[in-house]
C-alpha cells in the first residue's frame, strides 16, 4: 500500500518517539489503525489481529523477566505480579507515556467521543505495537521495547507500590470532549479519628460521575475518578 504523506508523517513521528524504525511500514500502520478508521477507509487493516499476537509476546517477555529476576517467588505470586504488569490499566499508562493515542488513526465518531484517551483502545494498541515490532524485527527488539517503555510499571509492581493517577486521566478524557467543569466533593466520613474513611464524589456540571472511598481524601478522589473512567471510557 502506498502511504499518503499525512499517514507517513504520523508513522515517522511515532517511530522517533519509540526509537524504532520499521523496515515494513505496513506493520506499524496496522498497529496504529483502529477498527473505526478501517470502517471508514476500507483498504486499511485494523489492529485487532496484531493485538492478539502482541498479548502473547508481552506475556512471554514479562514471564521470562520475572522468572529470572524474582527467583524466590512461587508460581502463584509470579502469576499475580505478571497480571498487575500486563493489565489494561498498566498498558494504557505505558501507551500514554509514548503518546500512542495521539498517533492513532481513528474514525470520526471515535475521535469525537474521546477515543484517543480511552483505556481499552490504548491498551489494545500498545499490544498491537508490540506485535508489529516482533514481526518486523524479531523477539529481541520486541523485548527491548517492552522493557524500555514498561520499566517504571515493572519496577513499581515488583516493589508493591503501584500508583495510577486516575484524576489526571479523567481530566484529560473530559477535556478531550470539551468539558472542563469537573468537581470533587466530600460526602461522608466514617470511623474513629485514628482509622477514618472518606467518601468522595466526582462530577461534571450537575452530574455525579463516580464515588470512591479511601483512607484519605486524596485516595478517595482517585478511586472516584477510577469509577468515573469505567463509566465513560
Amino acid at each position: 500500500m502506498k502511504l499518503n504523506k499525512k499517514v507517513l508523517d504520523t508513522i515517522n513521528k511515532f517511530e522517533d518517539i519509540i526509537n524504532y524504525k520499521f523496515n515494513n511500514k505496513e506493520y506499524i500502520l496496522e498497529a496504529l489503525t483502529h477498527s473505526s478508521y478501517s470502517n471508514e477507509n476500507k483498504h486499511y487493516n485494523f489492529n485487532e489481529r496484531l493485538e492478539f499476537l502482541g498479548d502473547s509476546v508481552l506475556s512471554i517477555v514479562i514471564s521470562d523477566y520475572l522468572f529470572k529476576m524474582e527467583k524466590d517467588l512461587p508460581e502463584g505470586e509470579l502469576t499475580k505480579l505478571r497480571a498487575n504488569i500486563v493489565c489494561e490499566d498498566s498498558l494504557s499508562e505505558a501507551a500514554t507515556a509514548i503518546k500512542l493515542g495521539e498517533h492513532m488513526l481513528l474514525g470520526k465518531g471515535e475521535e469525537a467521543t474521546g477515543g484517543r484517551h480511552r483505556i481499552s483502545i490504548l491498551a489494545d494498541a500498545f499490544e498491537a505495537v508490540i506485535a508489529a515490532i516482533y514481526l518486523d524485527g524479531g523477539l529481541d527488539n520486541a523485548k527491548i521495547f517492552i522493557l524500555n517503555y514498561m520499566d517504571n510499571i515493572i519496577y513499581d509492581s515488583r516493589k508493591g507500590k503501584i500508583f495510577r493517577d486516575y484524576k489526571t486521566h479523567l481530566q484529560e478524557v473530559l477535556q478531550g470532549k470539551g468539558e472542563s467543569n469537573i468537581w470533587y466533593k466530600l460526602i461522608d466520613e466514617k470511623g474513629p479519628d485514628h482509622s477514618k474513611r472518606f467518601v468522595m464524589q466526582v462530577g461534571l456540571n450537575e452530574n455525579v460521575l463516580g464515588i470512591g472511598e479511601g483512607k484519605s481524601k486524596k485516595e478517595a478522589e482517585q478511586l472516584a475518578a477510577k469509577t468515573a473512567l469505567k463509566k465513560i471510557v
